[in-house]
């Protein structure tokens, strides 16, 4: 989903009319459509639908889960939820409408295309904006109210090559990459450097567009290398079929995966082909943490199935959000809120112990996981 001059053009010319119609929310006082002042007013803009919507609904399950439990403690919040269907004008649209209603924090959008188009206008209007899955380079350069709970890809990669290669020992690496989307680009670079760092050597590198479904021709290039692992960076979907072909064509390497890969669709998807995969993640539902199994059990309880990396990251942003506005003492001055933000240190959320950086980006521990039969386990 690589972000096109059009859309920018689009989200520059929306820049003007959106603030116009956000500003009016810096102040103390809550519109209309806001409710009660006692009630923090909170946007949530994820793909709910679309090709997408695994990682949104997760989102989603997540923010709601966190919201309730916080509305029954006697903290008030309301979740203002917006489907972008993983598309930058529809995010764009989302963020205008929240503005409009005067929301105070803004969690999301879910991909780094969207946040590209969005998070300007966000960062001119003033309204703090939490990212819980955007992984791509320098994506809180844009301002001091932009900010993300989820780690990117040039502290993810270097972990998931240290560790796998220490691990797995090999010497010769494949890589094949989303080339049309923002997140995937950014890991190959991040992939590459990593593995330069260690001595590895690149045979080969082959690219694909989102949403392509036949990927024997790059692979075919590959498997004439005969390299001893794969790394492939995309989406689950594209990533369960790349697995499945690499399978039937008697490819068994292990498979290095960025954070499109971390979703238990993939296992789903794939199968069996998706053993042996390997991703890094900020995400374990088996840390030894009182906090973590709570929620891990009260999440499937709920939903009937276990949360995966996107509920649990949604989750902790909502709950940070919150912790922000009890120690700014306010639900409504978006300053103050985000200057409570920028100064978390060592927030204990499912996810792990976080901090902001001065990029306002997380510092927390990442664990390696590896694929057996369908599910990511711990590796390390």
């Amino acid at each position: 989903m690589k972000f096109s001059k059009t859309v920018k053009t689009i989200g520059a010319a929306m820049i003007i009319a959106a603030v116009a119609a956000g500003m009016t929310g810096c102040g103390n006082k809550e519109g209309a459509a806001s409710g009660s002042n006692d009630t923090a007013q909170i946007g949530f803009i994820a793909a709910l639908s679309g090709s997408a919507s695994a990682y949104g609904i997760s989102q989603q399950e997540g923010i709601n889960m966190a919201a309730e439990e916080i509305n029954k403690s006697g903290f008030k919040v309301n979740i203002q939820t917006e489907d972008s269907k993983g598309a930058p004008q529809d995010a764009i649209n989302a963020a205008q409408k929240m503005m409009g209603n005067h929301v105070s924090v803004i969690i999301g959008p879910m991909t780094s295309n969207e946040a590209k188009a969005v998070w300007p206008m966000t960062q001119q209007a003033g309204i703090p904006t939490l990212g819980i899955s955007i992984t791509a380079e320098g994506m809180t350069d844009g301002g001091n109210y932009l900010f993300r709970n989820s780690v990117p890809e040039s502290m993810n990669i270097p972990q998931t090559v240290k560790k796998t290669h220490a691990m797995l020992g090999y010497k010769n690496v494949a890589i094949l990459y989303a080339n049309d989307n923002e997140q995937h680009v950014t890991a190959e670079k991040y992939f590459e450097q990593a593995l330069k760092a260690e001595g590895v050597n690149i045979v080969a590198k082959e690219t694909f567009a989102s949403k392509d479904s036949d990927f024997s021709a790059q692979l075919t290039n590959i498997q004439g290398k005969n390299p001893d692992a794969v790394v492939i960076c995309s989406l689950y979907q594209e990533g369960a079929l790349i697995l499945k072909k690499m399978r039937e064509m008697g490819m068994n390497q292990p498979v290095l995966g960025d954070n499109g890969f971390v979703s238990p669709e993939l296992g789903k998807l794939a199968g069996k082909a998706a053993d042996n995969v390997y991703v890094s993640s900020m995400w374990s539902p088996n840390r030894n943490d009182e906090k973590t199994k709570a929620f891990v059990a009260n999440y499937t309880k709920k939903y009937g199935h276990a949360p995966d990396q996107f509920a649990a990251g949604a989750y902790d942003g909502v709950y940070m959000v919150v912790d922000a506005m009890k120690r700014a003492g306010t639900t409504t001055d978006k300053a103050k809120i985000r200057d409570a933000m920028a100064q978390m240190k060592n927030f204990n959320g499912v996810c792990g112990t976080f901090s902001f950086n001065e990029k306002r980006d997380p510092v927390v521990d990442l664990v390696l996981l590896k694929m057996n039969d369908g599910v990511f386990q711990a590796a390390n």
